[in-house]
């Protein structure tokens, strides 16, 4: 346990104490979200993002250490554990060096070498080894053994020479070495299966490419992962060479073993076995080894990037408890439509054809002006989908023509909205509602709170990642739920409206311990005060300590219930709103008083400093709520399809997705275009989430359109773009003027110049 603690430290930058004090903590039950907030003093401050880490770390370490322990034992019985091998093991830091050690002794069908190794043979390999002078065949001669079928010379030289292939293959040292060599040396060779171009001309950037293993960014490994596993791409792994020179891995295995070119009998047959162990028993294994340990960094990294997105998406400015709308687009099905109170209660649904085939634009105008004064609707919530920008139209027409209703209108994103409209959650809350109207009502409340709607939905469905589906499954599962926990508590909910999902993503609480909430608040109403919540069914002591600070209650008898202040600190409180002659209530949300008070007077052994401020920050603003203030983006009026869009022209747009490579922005015309990453401003950007984020509303200029292949080509580098265009206007004015005496028609304008980094990258990433 020492050596985790030692090694999770270095890795974080931190001390050991703060390690050794968060692995108590977790393994007492205590949340990442609970430990980040409450335990500062314990864990010497690390926030969420290193505790995640620690979490997912101390998982990985303790599972080498359960490898570590079974590698050991295996040796101990087979008789053959050194205190020489033990320590070898005892300091091997990664999976593939303890399999690389363990190799010669893991349990393993019977080989070639093993059925040589009982004929004897072994110390005829050993003198070849020693002795290269030795003649190879007249050595072998010594050796037969007609009853295990080593009946002539060549058959035992052979042995010998499986013996020494196997001795070469699992010496870990020289495995290792190689293995590293390949990895800093070898070259991914990419090309298209013959037959197989046209079936696979999504991948044609990869049908003849090249490039070293270690510098493939995540989202190009995955794509040429994807072809290849659709069977359109081979791809290989190894070190460039003129044809006819000895394979430099080659070099290094007989080096290793002392084996040389000196025209001694047995040089040649002992470098031919050296050939022979690099392309048989060496390359291919290395190769998917390096192939997969590229595959786990790309797998990582697309996580993370999608993991980014999620967050960001999830703490999306909520447009606020407010009467809404939701429409969700369609055409020949017609426009859903739902209104929802402001607590997201459904009022009423609706169906409307205001466009193709049916064109009943006027009826629907009139059935949505009625709805809107019927229920005082506030906000219009649009999809994203198919007719988005038909039915944005719509919207603005009645918005129009109904000032008096003062509505305002917003484009969404409608991912995953259709997965909870089919859910078995969505058929429990709405088992009456057919399934196309509750994509409405989900459109509808998912701008009104975007976290405690998306909840609802499986993180993968939502559609911010790259190549989701490539990447190991479990690790991503893993990996969002924890972004799900961390902003759901980040906000914090209120008890008396939140629904199970978003319950339980409350730290401490399930699925289960949810239902137990939502149950008891239905039969004896709203929770009164945090105290309330310990008669849930099963909400013991260790849940109420976990969970209680992330739940809010508002109008409680106790106005510390509605803030992130924990229940542990109330006594705390009440002794700082006595200090100043108060009560507590008078203290809550006084930013004048609190701003008077000395934390440094309150100090405990339990409350420290870290946690003294912020429970002041608490009382400064009670239950105030992380996200940004809510804003919209507003489409350009009659631009619509990705036909319409001309290079240069000034658009607003929303941010739907943030890759490696650049950002994706809704310019509203059904295709997201591509800023590339050298387009989103005019410094170096190594992350583009220096610069965007997922829900980010930007200004952007277009750079290229090409309509056959939907791609759109964007920049957010307008000052750039500006002068670039006005030099390139001063420059035309001029070339006119000196040819004015000699053109006797106009010329053509000159056709834009593309940029061909971000097309590449857009196909990259589109596949």
């Amino acid at each position: 346990m020492d050596s985790i603690q030692t090694r999770i430290a270095s890795e974080l930058v931190v001390k050991v104490q703060q390690v050794q004090a968060t692995i108590e903590l977790l393994d007492e039950g205590s949340t990442v979200p609970f430990i980040a907030r409450y335990r500062k003093e314990r864990t010497g401050g690390l926030d969420d993002t290193q505790l995640r880490y620690l979490e997912t770390r101390l998982l990985s370490l303790r599972e080498l250490e359960k490898r570590r322990e079974t590698v050991l034992n295996s040796i101990r019985e087979q008789g053959k554990l050194t205190p020489e091998l033990e320590a070898h093991i005892n300091q091997a830091d990664t999976r593939t060096v303890l399999e690389d050690l363990y190799l010669p002794y893991k349990p393993k069908r019977r080989t070639k070498a093993q059925i040589a190794h009982e004929a004897g043979i072994t110390p005829l390999a050993e003198a070849l080894l020693a002795n290269p002078n030795l003649d190879p065949m007249s050595e072998a001669a010594k050796y037969l053994n007609p009853e295990l079928e080593f009946n002539e010379a060549k058959t035992v030289l052979e042995g010998a020479r499986q013996i020494i292939m196997e001795k070469m293959a699992e010496d870990a040292t020289t495995v290792g070495d190689l293995r590293q060599y390949l990895w800093e040396q070898g070259v991914l060779s990419s090309k298209v299966i013959e037959g197989k171009q046209t079936e696979g001309a999504k991948f044609s950037d990869y049908f003849a490419y090249q490039e070293l293993l270690y510098k493939i960014p995540s989202h190009r490994y995955l794509a040429l992962l994807r072809g290849r596993n659709e069977g359109i791409l081979d791809l290989t792994l190894d070190i460039p060479m003129p044809e006819g020179q000895t394979h430099p891995c080659e070099v290094k295995l007989a080096k290793a073993f002392g084996i040389q070119d000196k025209s001694r009998q047995a040089d040649k047959w002992l470098l031919d076995t050296v050939r022979m162990t690099w392309k048989v028993k060496l390359h291919s294994r290395l190769e998917l080894d390096l192939k997969n340990q590229q595959q786990e960094e790309a797998d990582k990294e697309a996580i993370r990037v999608f993991g980014a997105n999620l967050k960001d998406l999830l703490l999306a400015a909520p447009a606020g408890a407010r009467v809404t709308m939701g429409l969700d687009p369609g055409l020949r099905t017609g426009v859903k439509v739902a209104v929802v109170d402001n607590t997201g209660k459904l009022l009423e649904t609706s169906t409307i054809y205001p466009h193709v085939p049916h064109n009943k634009w006027q009826e629907s105008l009139a059935q949505l002006a009625a709805l809107c004064q019927r229920h005082k609707v506030n906000l219009i919530s649009i999809g994203n989908g198919t007719a988005s920008r038909e039915t944005d139209q719509l919207a603005a027409e009645l918005i129009k023509k109904q000032p008096d209703l003062k509505l305002t209108k917003i484009v969404v994103s409608e991912a995953g909205a259709s997965v909870y409209s089919a859910s078995e959650l969505a058929a429990k809350e709405f088992p009456e509602l057919d399934v196309s109207l509750r994509g409405a009502v989900s459109i509808a409340r998912r701008l009104q709170d975007p976290l405690a709607e998306l909840v609802k939905i499986d993180p993968k469905s939502i559609g911010v990642g790259q190549y989701q589906h490539d990447v190991n499954q479990t690790e991503l599962m893993q990996a969002l739920n924890a972004v799900v926990e961390d902003c759901v508590n980040a906000v914090g909910v209120d008890v008396n409206m939140a629904s199970a999902p978003l319950l339980a993503r409350i730290s401490g609480l399930n699925n289960t311990l949810a239902e137990n909430i939502v149950a008891f608040r239905q039969e004896h109403g709203r929770f009164q005060n945090r105290e309330q919540l310990k008669k849930v069914p099963r909400l013991g002591a260790k849940t109420f300590e976990q969970a209680a600070g992330f739940l809010r209650i508002r109008e409680s008898n106790n106005p510390l219930d509605a803030s992130a202040v924990h229940p542990e600190a109330y006594a705390l409180v009440e002794k700082m709103a006595q200090g100043s002659g108060l009560v507590t209530q008078q203290l809550v949300g006084n930013a004048e008083l609190v701003a008077k008070l000395k934390p440094a007077d309150y100090v405990t052994e339990q409350f420290g400093l870290p946690t003294l401020k912020d429970i002041l920050a608490e009382l400064e603003k009670p239950g105030r709520d992380p996200r940004p203030a809510f804003v919209s983006a507003t489409f350009r009026e009659g631009i619509e399809r990705i036909e319409d869009l001309q290079v240069g022209m000034l658009l607003e747009g929303v941010v739907t997705n943030v890759a490696n490579f650049g950002a994706f922005v809704d310019i509203g015309v059904h295709q997201d275009g591509l800023v590339h990453i050298s387009q989103l401003t005019d410094k170096f950007v190594k992350d583009p989430r220096e610069v965007v984020r997922t829900g980010d509303v930007v200004k952007v200029r277009v750079e290229e359109v090409d309509v056959g292949r939907k791609r759109i080509a964007l920049t957010m580098r307008l000052q750039a773009a500006n002068q670039s265009a006005k030099s390139t206007e001063l420059k035309s004015k001029s070339q006119e003027t000196s040819s004015s005496n000699r053109a006797s028609k106009p010329k053509e304008a000159a056709k834009p110049v593309g940029n061909s980094a971000m097309a590449a990258a857009f196909a990259r990433a589109k596949k």
